[in-house]
């Protein structure tokens, strides 16, 4: 059974910095391109940002582009977001999802076939 777990999420001030964390099972995991993507009430869920999986090969959205930092610990099946600097509009919930091999098109949702439950961030002005 396939499971991503995020945790790290709470509540922070603006100007902040937490760093969630995604534990995977159950697939081989360095086989895996991982995303953190996020979802604000109202709107629609978006990329942060992904990890492909040679380890250090990353993208991210403009939005969060020199605040946020994707890591992974292939030794540990465990993907990171670092973020920095956060912001009352970085409030969301915060997934991250598998996509197997070569990740082409990391902002395209139908490409991850594995998603967590997600993780809470409040971020208060």
């Amino acid at each position: 059974q396939v499971q991503l777990v995020e945790s790290g999420g709470g509540l922070v001030q603006a100007g902040g910095s937490l760093r969630l964390s995604c534990s995977v099972s159950g697939l081989p995991f360095s086989n895996y391109a991982m995303g953190w993507f996020r979802q604000a009430p109202g709107k629609d869920r978006e990329l942060v940002g992904a990890i492909k999986v040679i380890p250090g090969v990353t993208q991210y959205t403009d939005d969060v582009n020199d605040r946020v930092t994707i890591s992974r610990d292939n030794s540990k099946n465990t993907v990171y977001l670092q973020m920095n600097s956060l912001k009352p509009e970085d409030t969301a919930r915060y997934y991250c999802a598998a996509a197997p091999g070569f990740l082409s098109t990391p902002s395209d949702e139908k490409l991850y076939t594995y998603w967590g439950q997600g993780t809470q961030v409040t971020v208060s002005s």
